[in-house]
């Protein structure tokens, strides 16, 4: 039985999801690169044999322009097995200056959480005969009491 790699792996060299194969490259030089420069990497695309990455800082532009040949001279002895396939001659990067959608989704799903009035008005019966489990049922039946009284 094959696990997830293996089925990743193989969907991965059908033609149909060439991609894909672009994608783990650009995942496997971004990795390369140091923890702070990764979290400003927005996205990276390859376009006409370049690799662009786009960042969201002109500070890691500066980072970057300052690491970028030691990358280039690294990939053109040493190619990454998922870069095999693809010719990449240059390595650009550029800042974007767009905001980000993700905090605006983020308010709208916390605004998207219901809240109901609680309906129960406390008057129920407590038919328990242990002693532990009554204190437990009076003490929620007093907090659903204590909520529909303010």
């Amino acid at each position: 039985m094959k696990n997830a790699c293996d089925i990743l792996n193989s969907l991965q060299n059908r033609p149909q999801f060439s991609k894909l194969s672009h994608f783990t490259c650009i995942d496997t030089i971004r990795r390369t690169f140091s923890k702070p420069l990764q979290k400003m990497i927005k996205f990276a695309y390859i376009k006409n044999n370049t690799l662009f990455f786009v960042l969201n800082h002109p500070g890691a532009k500066q980072e970057f322009d300052n690491n970028i040949q030691s990358i280039k001279s690294a990939l053109k002895y040493v190619k990454p097995k998922e870069c095999q396939s693809l010719n990449i001659e240059d390595i650009k990067a550029f800042v974007t200056h767009t905001p980000t959608l993700l905090q605006k989704e983020e308010q709208k799903v916390k605004e998207s959480i219901p809240h109901y009035k609680e309906r129960s008005t406390g008057a129920f019966e407590i038919t328990s005969t242990d002693p532990t489990l009554k204190d437990i049922f009076l003490s929620i039946q007093n907090i659903i009491k204590e909520h529909n009284e303010s």
